[in-house]
Order: C-alpha cells, then sequence, then structure tokens
C-alpha cells in the first residue's frame, strides 16, 4: 500500500460527485482523547463534508506521530532492509503526499521543501536509495509536514470543498492511515516496540470469548455475485471499481483464520521441509530464505514456540490467528492440510451475501460503520487477538472476523476488474497488477475509516512482515 507519485488527472461528472459525501463516521474512534478508553470510544465524529475532512486529516497525523514517538535519532534512520522504508523517510513522505495532491496540485503552488520529490517521491526512489539522503532533521520534518497539514486545514476551512478537491482530501488522509499502519509494521520489523498510543483499550486486548465456539466449515451456496464495490460508496480506490458479474460455484470456509496452534502442528509435522506441499517459486523461495517456521517465532528454552512482537518475547497465543506468513507460506500449509485459499470472489460472497435474499451487504455485520464489537481496527488491541472473539461481526455466512485483526491472502494475482480507468492517482494500482497477490479485510492496524468489504490490498507473495494470515477453503 507504499504510495507513489503520481501524474494529476481531474475528477469530473458523475465521477467527482461520488466523492462529496463525508468519510465514514467513526462513531467509536478514540480519537486522542486524553479520556478513559470507553468513554473516547463513545465520542461521536464530526459531522458535514469540510469537518470529516478536517478530522480525518488531523486523525491521521495524530497517529502516524504517535507511530514516530520514543524512536531515536539512530532508529529514524533505521537499518538498512528491504521492503521497508526508514521512519525518517516515513514522516516526510506523508507531508510530501500531501502537499503533492492539495497545495500543489489544487492550487499550482510551489513545494514547501525544494528538491523534495528526489527524496520522498516513492515510485520514482527505490526502496535501496532511502538510507543514502542527507534528511532533514527530525524537527525540521516535524516542521515541514505539519507546515503542509496546516495549509490544508486551512484552505479546507476557507471555503466549502468541491467534489474534486474532497477526493484529494480523502485521499491525502487514508494515504496517511495506510502509512501509519507500514510505521507499525517496520517497528515490528526492527523489534523498535509499539509506543503507548492513545488509542490501546485492554479491554479490547482480550475480548470476550465463547468457549464453547469452534472454528469449522460453513457453507456458502454460490451464484452469481457482484465483485467488487457498487458506485455509491463514498470513496473507493481505482483497483475496486466496478462490482461485476462472476459465477462462483458452492464452496465450504473456514469460519476462522487459521490458527497459531492450527499451523503449528504444520510446522511440527517438518512442513516447511516437505517439498511436495511446496509449489516451485515457494519451495525456490523457502531454500534461499532457509525459512523454517513463520518470521517472527522463537523457539523457548522449554522447546514450546514463542513470538517476537515489537521486540518483546512473548508465549504463542494458540488461539490466536498465525501472522507474518507470506503467500507462499499459506499456499503450503493448504495443501498439507489438504485446503486451498479462497478466491477473491469466494471470500467477499463469504463475507458479504446474504444467502436468504443474495443482498450483499457492505460490512459482514450489515450496513453500520465497525465498531470494537464488531472488529478489532484501529490499532485497539495493540496486537491480534483470539479468532473466537467479536461474533457480532460475523458475516451472514456465518464466518468471523472478516474485518480487522490480520489481512488475509486469497488466490488471485492482483489484476484489474473489467473496464478499470486509472484514478488520478495513476501509481498506486496499474503498476501492480500481474506482479502481486491480494489480501483482504484489513487488520488490527488498519483504520475504520478504511476499510470495508471490498478494499484490495496487494504485496509481493514472499513479504513475510505483512500483518497478514489466511483461512482456507474445502477442496
Amino acid at each position: 500500500m507504499a504510495a507513489a507519485r503520481a501524474r494529476p488527472r481531474a475528477l469530473t461528472g458523475s465521477a467527482a460527485r461520488q466523492y462529496l459525501g463525508p468519510l465514514d463516521d467513526e462513531s467509536r474512534d478514540p480519537g486522542r482523547s486524553s479520556r478513559s478508553g470507553r468513554e473516547a470510544l463513545a465520542a461521536p465524529a464530526p459531522r458535514g463534508t469540510t469537518d470529516a475532512l478536517l478530522h480525518a486529516l488531523g486523525d491521521a497525523r495524530g497517529v502516524e506521530l504517535e507511530l514516530l514517538d520514543g524512536l531515536t535519532d539512530s532508529q529514524m534512520l533505521g537499518t538498512p532492509r528491504h521492503f521497508i522504508e526508514p521512519p525518517i523517510w516515513e514522516m516526510g513522505h506523508v507531508g510530501w503526499f500531501q502537499e503533492l495532491w492539495i497545495l500543489r496540485h489544487l492550487d499550482g503552488a510551489p513545494s514547501l521543501l525544494p528538491g523534495s520529490d528526489g527524496v520522498y517521491d516513492s515510485f520514482n526512489v527505490s526502496y535501496k536509495r532511502r538510507w543514502d539522503h542527507a534528511y532533514p532533521s527530525r524537527t525540521a520534518t516535524r516542521d515541514y509536514i505539519g507546515e503542509v497539514l496546516r495549509r490544508c486545514a486551512g484552505r479546507l476551512e476557507a471555503r466549502e470543498p468541491t467534489a474534486d478537491e474532497a477526493y484529494f482530501y480523502t485521499l491525502a488522509a487514508l494515504h496517511e492511515d495506510m502509512h501509519a499502519e507500514n510505521l507499525a509494521l517496520i517497528r515490528q520489523t526492527l523489534g523498535y516496540g509499539l509506543p503507548p498510543l492513545s488509542r490501546l483499550d485492554p479491554a479490547w486486548a482480550r475480548p470476550p470469548v465463547a468457549a464453547d465456539w469452534r472454528p469449522g466449515d460453513v457453507t456458502v451456496p454460490g451464484g452469481t455475485f457482484m465483485l467488487g464495490a457498487a458506485p455509491g460508496e463514498p470513496f473507493v480506490f481505482d483497483n475496486e471499481k466496478w462490482a461485476h458479474p462472476v459465477e462462483v460455484r458452492p464452496f465450504r470456509i473456514a469460519s476462522a483464520p487459521v490458527t497459531n496452534a492450527e499451523f503449528e502442528a504444520f510446522v511440527a509435522d517438518d512442513g516447511y521441509r516437505r517439498r511436495e506441499v511446496w509449489g516451485r517459486r515457494g519451495w525456490d523461495w523457502r531454500r534461499r530464505e532457509g525459512a523454517e517456521h513463520p518470521l517472527f517465532w522463537v523457539r523457548g528454552g522449554d522447546g514450546r514456540w514463542d513470538q517476537s512482537r515489537f521486540g518483546v518475547v512473548v508465549p504463542l497465543e494458540p488461539w490466536h490467528p498465525v501472522v507474518h506468513v507470506n503467500w507462499y507460506e499459506a499456499e503450503a500449509y493448504c495443501r498439507w492440510a489438504g485446503r486451498r485459499l479462497p478466491t477473491e470472489a469466494e471470500w467477499e460472497m463469504a463475507a458479504t451475501v446474504e444467502p436468504a435474499t443474495g443482498a450483499k451487504r457492505r460490512f459482514p455485520w450489515g450496513a453500520a460503520p465497525p465498531t470494537p464489537e464488531r472488529a478489532s481496527l484501529d490499532y485497539r488491541a495493540g496486537g491480534t487477538i483470539d479468532v473466537r472473539a467479536l461474533p457480532a461481526g460475523d458475516s451472514p455466512a456465518g464466518c468471523r472476523q472478516m474485518i480487522g485483526n490480520v489481512w488475509e491472502w486469497v488466490a488471485d494475482t492482483f489484476e484489474p476488474y473489467p473496464g478499470f480507468v486509472c484514478d488520478p492517482y495513476r501509481e498506486y494500482s496499474a503498476p501492480s497488477f500481474g506482479q502481486k497477490a491480494v489480501l483482504r479485510g484489513g487488520c488490527w492496524t488498519t483504520r475504520s475509516r478504511l476499510i470495508h468489504s471490498t478494499w484490495r490490498n496487494f504485496y509481493k507473495r514472499h513479504r513475510r512482515n505483512v500483518f497478514a494470515g489466511f483461512r482456507t477453503v474445502a477442496p
């Protein structure tokens, strides 16, 4: 979900009008309040396009800065690793992107930081080069992104935004939400610890669990399904457009993601060394990496598996979903278990369709926005939660936690839907078509305002540090 520089193109007509509506209300967003978690969760989001956009921009920036808190100057640059960025680059990039699309694109203003394109343009500045720049100091970088936000907010407060302008404000806010998630990923990968985010709530780290509920397969009858987003959505990216009919055969899908205990059985059965369960490319990857278990698993002194969470080794939770596994690992597990990954259409159908009527829901539970009782999002839990929790978020088919907790790999390669047309942010989707695999559903670090059931995330198949797991389908 990393950002890229784009060649701007304005929205017109009906394509623009869909962005006039406010962002999805986060009716229980904890925000940056000093109140208790319970009180903050009940705070209503502002109403109206301008207020909602101002709230989203400020809230996204607040989380970004919280995730940078406590990092030393050396940690801000970090250790060069493939597929991550230095935190100091992340800090400046979100301001650069906001400035590019709002101040520079909409108003033709010059950059507040000359030369910034050569530093923060992620489409043209490769991962390998991002440790080589003479970055502005941490203070100077914060001043730069703060001034960009101040000017963008001032511009927004001065007049009601047009449909075109509302699109770019929304784009900037959601882009920063995605990069905050990337910062959490960086902190996990480098073992930097998780800062005391204002959204953390111990009550949601271990939500109530129905001890007698056990995951199993649920039946989805199949049929003609409208895959993708409907034009009435307040904001969707181009790769979700538009809903189109696909034929889906009846199938049985797991009601919960694969757990640590289930994946541990695969590891114990020499799953990483059994050539017959790995595809050719997956086996080549496993041999190159020397992979023998999930990335952050650690063998304890008692012989049991532990897990490193943000640099802290803790016992492996058997009922939590396996996380930080790549597509190849998911594929190998499925073959070992006599299962397979769901297709995109199967996943979305299981998440949204009411079997009795065929109607499609925006979220598994209905049209209402996510709440803590329905989905683990917004950094609230500080990590994964038990797959048996949050029955209020079940889909009509009986699938649990299809939104939040962990991203879920699906079988498909990331491709455009029929009739695909690039949005103004041209480099968001198109360069990745045919190159990456799709993930669905969001994870515990995903923002509520960002996620819905048609959202398509995408990563290279060998990415292991993503907050990703998977669920399976019966053959």
